[in-house]
């Protein structure tokens, strides 16, 4: 099986045909469990979210904030692995059919080898990846083996990124890029704020590939406000913070089906 990046664009390209932003989920695999992290995302598809990004977890998660570093420790402590990432894309997708990447840091694909990395991917149905922390500079063997493999290469684009930097940024990356709203790490805001939606406005101007906003987004106020300048919506620690409160994990995954629900609405009020 060849990776799903005509997918992800097909489903970036519908919500754009709908006149509205995708909205783009982010789940760590093996949180509250392997089996527990796969029903998150199939209950967040059923919610309303167009796009899955399901995280590696790792034990320095250093662009990560407590939220999303307290379920990547709950997870590593179950003893998740990468095995247990590609089985999470292999059966989310399988049960969902939309375009699932895997968002992660560098340094576990390094150990584990570009090639299998990208080919199990590939064959497990996986979209892409998003690296936040891999240099464009230093990424030529990495895009050669996802291309191979019919994945995307997102990369993270941010406030503080120059216009030349931009440009080449977007250059080398595929699927979409992530527009990283503020700097500093993951976590919900009060506001989204101006800064995205200039960085929007700077980075489109380099590529014709959709923007996506991260960090910060966590209700359907602030969705819309993001979907009314973006191509699609990310939220990640929203999701992982409904899964952290609950009781158990049937209200854990109740919750999250709602606030997609939520959300989804959001992005379409734009």
């Amino acid at each position: 099986m060849s990776g799903n990046i005509e997918l992800l664009s097909a489903t970036l390209a519908a919500a754009k045909a709908e006149d509205r932003a995708a909205l783009i989920a982010y789940l760590p695999a093996g949180f509250p469990s392997v089996d527990g992290g796969i029903e998150a995302v199939k209950a967040v598809v059923a919610g309303g979210a167009d796009v899955v990004e399901v995280g590696l977890p790792h034990s320095d998660p250093v662009l990560d904030g407590p939220v999303i570093q307290t379920a990547d420790d709950i997870a590593l402590r179950g003893g998740v692995k990468i095995a247990d990432v590609m089985r999470t894309v292999r059966e989310a997708y399988e049960a969902t059919g939309v375009p699932i990447l895997v968002m992660t840091y560098w340094n576990p694909i390094d150990r584990y080898g570009i090639e299998r990395f990208t080919a199990e991917l590939a064959d497990a149905g996986g979209a892409g990846c998003i690296l936040p922390d891999l240099p464009v500079q230093e990424s030529s063997v990495w895009r050669e083996h996802a291309d191979k493999q019919g994945l995307a290469t997102v990369f993270v684009v941010a406030p503080s990124s120059k216009d030349e930097r931009l440009a080449t940024i977007t250059a080398a990356g595929s699927g979409f890029v992530y527009a990283a709203s503020l700097m500093g790490v993951t976590g919900t805001r009060e506001s989204v704020g101006e800064q995205a939606q200039d960085l929007v406005r700077r980075t489109r101007a380099t590529t014709g590939i959709p923007v996506c906003v991260g960090l910060g987004v966590s209700n359907a106020e602030q969705a819309a406000e993001v979907a009314a300048f973006a191509d699609g919506v990310i939220v990640g620690s929203a999701f992982v913070k409904r899964m952290l409160d609950a009781p158990d994990e049937e209200s854990g995954l109740a919750a999250v089906r709602s606030l997609a629900g939520e959300l989804a609405e959001g992005v379409r009020k734009r």
